[in-house]
């Protein structure tokens, strides 16, 4: 899929596809509906060239959820993976596959889904950075806002790739004949290229929040901005180790107090929270975020098709006695005598249309808020032996949290008490627990316990990588499979 020549065009097709139906959201406002455009023409207008950018985020909130592979499930399967989630019984074979950690032996491709789907996006914005760059035609501060927005995507989608797969493809152009036969790339240099993009995202990006025109500021968060840039640029440099830098770009982020403070555990995951430095505006009719409709459990508890997830009792019980997350963002319901806990923190399910009109949603799904930023920076801080400073970010969690300043002292305590914040923080959010484990080389004793509880046997650690489709190896001559597929 991912080197057919068929993609020379794919971005184009998108476009048409885009063009004709994202008129409806606030994201940006085109013109009536092209029938005919060529790629050379795209970047000759502020709004058509907005309109390839805008598209990417559009797919990525109306993507369903349950689908593998879109970028909203990496809340749902990476969990699923990892020990948050457990699995009603008789679910979904790809649920199943993803949550007994027996990826690729399931027949259906388990596993190669985020891989199909997040190159075509990668080559969509290869060509956007290549069409914006020739550009002579559009005004340039917009020319400016999307290069940035694209560089910042492309760095997004490989840092989730060689997070899920280890070693992956660079693509970084846009000619099939090159693009088909590439190997993969050692992670080092996948890890150099995010970091390249992310810079090259936060010289461009605007500091402020801009409205459709990318010339005037706006109150929705939905558009990437230098913010976006530093705070993901800080997640990257904590994945590569690099505590100096890793604490510079999540300080950019919490010095900016013009924009970004912590919020009340019930108003983070709201439209425009202050804690959110990048959200996805929902854009199904009815629908506010998907996590809500997927994951709050209704009173007859889970079942095998529309709520066949709820959370694994190792998390629940692994919150500190009064932890007001375990109170606002933790429910349960009890079904035939079994009590079924699930992740709350989104909460407004599907509204109906009052004279034809649906309400606005009141809750967007946050890609990067500063909580996290905090817990970057205490990790980095700790690791440098900063462990004052470490424990002061990591307390700005806890007592949002209604907790009592942490009592680690040294540098291995204060890890620890780190990681197992980062545990209860992001729960069901974005993948990060399944990352944390790998990358701070826990994955091992934690999965070795939990995947035989899940019924999928043995934990070997090569399942700490996503396979690669049988396809994309067959097609592409210096592709290899993950070790153990």
């Amino acid at each position: 899929m991912l080197f057919n020549h068929k993609f020379q065009i794919c971005n184009i097709l998108l476009l048409l596809v885009l063009l004709t139906g994202i008129a409806c959201t606030k994201l940006v406002e085109v013109d009536p509906p092209i029938t005919e455009i060529t790629g050379a023409s795209v970047y000759n207008s502020d709004a058509t060239a907005s309109a390839v950018l805008t598209g990417i985020y559009t797919n990525m909130s109306s993507g369903s959820i349950t689908n593998a592979g879109n970028f909203i499930s990496l809340s749902l399967f990476p969990s699923l993976s990892a020990d948050e989630l457990s699995l009603f019984s008789n679910s979904n074979s790809n649920f199943l596959a993803y949550y007994t950690n027996l990826l690729g032996s399931t027949g259906l491709g388990g596993g190669s889904e985020y891989w199909n789907n997040f190159y075509p996006v990668i080559y969509t914005l290869n060509s956007s950075i290549q069409g914006l760059n020739a550009s002579t035609g559009l005004t340039p501060a917009v020319k400016q806002q999307l290069l940035g927005e694209a560089y910042f995507m492309r760095g997004f989608c490989y840092f989730y790739l060689v997070n899920l797969y280890g070693d992956v493809p660079l693509v970084t152009g846009i000619d099939y004949t090159v693009n088909r036969l590439l190997p993969r790339a050692p992670q080092s240099l996948v890890w150099q290229q995010i970091t390249s993009d992310l810079k090259s995202a936060q010289s461009l990006l605007s500091p402020n929040y801009l409205d459709a025109s990318l010339i005037s500021q706006a109150s929705q968060r939905v558009r990437p901005t230098q913010g976006a840039a530093n705070a993901l640029l800080a997640r990257a440099f904590l994945y590569q180790q690099k505590w100096d830098s890793a604490t510079a770009a999540s300080t950019a982020v919490i010095k900016n107090t013009s924009l970004y403070s912590l919020d009340t555990l019930n108003g983070v995951f709201l439209a425009n929270s202050n804690e959110a430095i990048w959200q996805l505006q929902p854009v199904n009719a009815g629908q506010n975020a998907q996590d809500a409709i997927f994951f709050v459990l209704p009173s007859v508890g889970p079942d095998p098709y529309s709520h066949p997830v709820y959370l694994d009792t190792l998390l629940v019980n692994a919150f500190e006695t009064g932890d007001q997350r375990r109170v606002n963002w933790v429910d349960s319901v009890i079904a035939n005598g079994i009590t079924y806990y699930y992740p709350y923190k989104y909460k407004a399910l599907t509204t109906q249309p009052v004279n034809n009109v649906y309400p606005p949603p009141t809750e967007y799904p946050t890609v990067l808020r500063l909580s996290e930023q905090y817990l970057i920076r205490a990790e980095a801080e700790a690791k440098n032996n900063d462990l004052a400073d470490a424990a002061t970010d990591l307390n700005m969690i806890r007592s949002r949290a209604g907790l009592p300043n942490t009592t680690a002292s040294t540098q291995a305590d204060l890890l620890t008490a780190i990681f197992h914040e980062r545990q209860m923080e992001l729960f069901a959010e974005w993948g990060h627990r399944w990352l944390d484990l790998k990358r701070t080389g826990n994955i091992t004793a934690v999965m070795s316990v939990v995947t035989p509880l899940k019924g999928g046997g043995l934990w070997s650690e090569y399942k700490q990588w996503y396979p690669i489709s049988i396809n994309e190896i067959q097609n592409d001559p210096n592709l290899v499979q993950n070790s153990g597929y």
